[in-house]
């Protein structure tokens, strides 16, 4: 019986050379198709931003030596020259006077700083706006303090140089980082190609949600939670799901994984274990993949391996057992890590250690996982261990850890846990 760990590492090994292909293989792709892909390469930014100096205030653009002797009582009054909104070209600020600014806006070439319009002398900008671009002929505006040079004026590259990393290969592209590139003017980037996995559910009892059970016929039917399940968590971790079911018959599973020669992994739920209608195991043992028990709970009765199908192609596989929380539970152990890995993300949760909050029990040659819950006192409040108790999984944040040894553990004693609400 191999340990949680081992098996990890089974996995590990098992998916490496699809890790190795999938760093060579990328795509172009337009931003509005870029998100949460990972980039494939670096990006350098093709200009500066900001482009020009610009105004972080509506204001007026001054020369600091113009209002250099301004105070309270003697104010500094200056002509109101051109207005520079949003989008004018670049303007030009003759010396002594003062340009109103919107924010954003170019400031003009002579000026080296804004003062906001609050500042001012009157506090708003005079005959402008509705329409109305530049102030009237001879209106004025006076100044009751001096300015630094650089206030409010936000300088050209503040942000970033032209030529400078703009973002690195293996970014994974977020609403910020997709800001960032559309900014600088980039249209299209490379990104990595993601894991597509077919999650293959099997089980003659199993109904499409939506459809009604019939009181007779169905009597002994459940819905297929697992296909929407792991197909979230392979979408949570990088990678493209497609999803597709089998009934409990060996041929009908391999001619399905068949049907998909365009995916790059297999994972199936259901079918693994010891009874005498284990379709996984029947249909995919002959075919190469391994399946053994494995010292945790949930999730004992686990299958991994590479499948070589009757059409000759070689088809990694990892089998989970069929009750939901067992199959989360394996996903969270043995493909999350990979997957996350392979889309240049964190692999591991954060482990984190917290008290409990009554006593637990653990079978001491299993490493238990059990759904938790953090309470706000930082206590961790521990589920029951049942595999098929979704909706406990649904509600709780932690995975708690009971490790092999551990037959029975107090209130109070330290036991590791990672946060799953994130």
């Amino acid at each position: 019986m191999r340990t949680h760990l081992e098996h990890a590492a089974a996995a590990a090994e098992l998916l490496a050379p699809l890790g190795e292909r999938l760093t060579d293989a990328a795509q172009q792709l337009p931003l509005a198709d870029a998100l949460g892909r990972i980039l494939a390469e670096d990006v350098t930014s093709p200009i500066s931003l900001p482009r020009f100096a610009n105004s972080q205030m509506d204001g007026y653009a001054v020369r600091a030596v113009d209002l250099a002797a301004a105070s309270a009582d003697n104010p500094v009054r200056l002509p109101v020259g051109p207005t520079s909104a949003a989008g004018d070209p670049v303007g030009t600020l003759a010396p002594g006077t003062a340009s109103p600014v919107m924010t954003g806006a170019a400031v003009p070439e002579g000026a080296d700083a804004v003062v906001p319009i609050e500042q001012s002398d009157p506090p708003r900008f005079i005959g402008i706006g509705g329409g109305t671009h530049d102030a009237p002929a001879g209106t004025t505006v006076a100044f009751r303090a001096p300015v630094e040079p650089g206030t409010f004026v936000r300088a050209v590259g503040t942000d970033i140089r032209e030529g400078a990393l703009l973002l690195p290969a293996g970014t994974r592209l977020g609403p910020a980082q997709l800001g960032s590139l559309a900014a600088a003017g980039v249209p299209l980037v490379r990104v990595r190609n993601p894991v597509r996995v077919l999650v293959l559910s099997t089980g003659h009892e199993l109904r499409m949600p939506g459809i009604r059970l019939d009181p007779v016929a169905d009597s002994g039917a459940i819905y297929d939670s697992n296909s929407a399940m792991m197909a979230a968590a392979v979408a949570a971790a990088g990678a493209t799901a497609v999803t597709a079911s089998a009934p409990d018959d060996a041929a009908a599973v391999v001619d399905t994984i068949e049907q998909h020669p365009d995916v790059d992994l297999v994972v199936t739920t259901g079918g693994v274990s010891a009874g005498a209608f284990e379709v996984v195991r029947d249909a995919l043992a002959p075919l190469g993949v391994e399946f053994g028990p494995v010292a945790m709970q949930p999730g004992g009765p686990q299958g991994l391996g590479t499948a070589v199908l009757p059409s000759g192609r070689r088809m990694p596989v990892l089998a989970f057992p069929g009750n939901p929380v067992s199959a989360l539970i394996s996903f969270e152990l043995f493909l999350r890590p990979l997957l996350r890995g392979f889309a240049g993300l964190p692999q591991q949760r954060r482990t984190e250690r917290a008290v409990l909050a009554h006593p637990v029990t653990s079978p001491p040659a299993r490493h238990q996982v059990r759904r938790g819950t953090v309470r706000a006192d930082g206590s961790v409040e521990v589920g029951a261990p049942s595999s098929h108790l979704l909706h406990a999984y649904a509600t709780a944040n932690a995975l708690v850890h009971l490790p092999v040894g551990v037959d029975s553990l107090p209130a109070g004693a330290e036991v590791d846990y990672w946060r799953i609400d994130d």
